[in-house]
């Protein structure tokens, strides 16, 4: 299931406002970046790089991902832990809005998503 036309443009600003905050200066960028995707009811956080030994080849790295749950009108918050799976973030397992997550992550008061 997708979001519908209102939630999608929310997220869509929101995502945007997040990625101006976020992302690396221009002149960086080639090196260090970040993307969002959105896929189903998901909202991914990717960091992308150049990979050490091959630099014309990106490595991604997940760093955070929200899963809206309709029913709940909630998103669960996960980070990706050093096993390569998603896991719960236990100081804010839920958030209200995209927003709030969004905040969550830049926050990262606990250092999992950006270390």
């Amino acid at each position: 299931m997708t979001f519908s036309e209102l939630e999608a443009k929310s997220v869509e600003r929101a995502v945007s406002e997040f990625l101006e905050a976020q992302r690396p200066p221009v002149e960086i960028r080639p090196k260090l970046d970040l993307v969002v995707r959105v896929s189903g009811q998901s909202v991914q956080i990717v960091e992308i790089r150049p990979q050490f030994w091959e630099p014309s080849t990106n490595v991604e790295s997940p760093v955070a991902k929200a899963t809206y749950v309709k029913k709940s009108q909630r998103w669960k918050i996960y980070w990706m832990r050093s096993d390569l799976k998603w896991h719960s973030y236990t100081p804010a397992p839920e958030s209200r809005s995209i927003e709030e997550f969004f905040a969550i992550v830049s926050a990262d008061e606990n250092g999992c998503f950006f270390g």
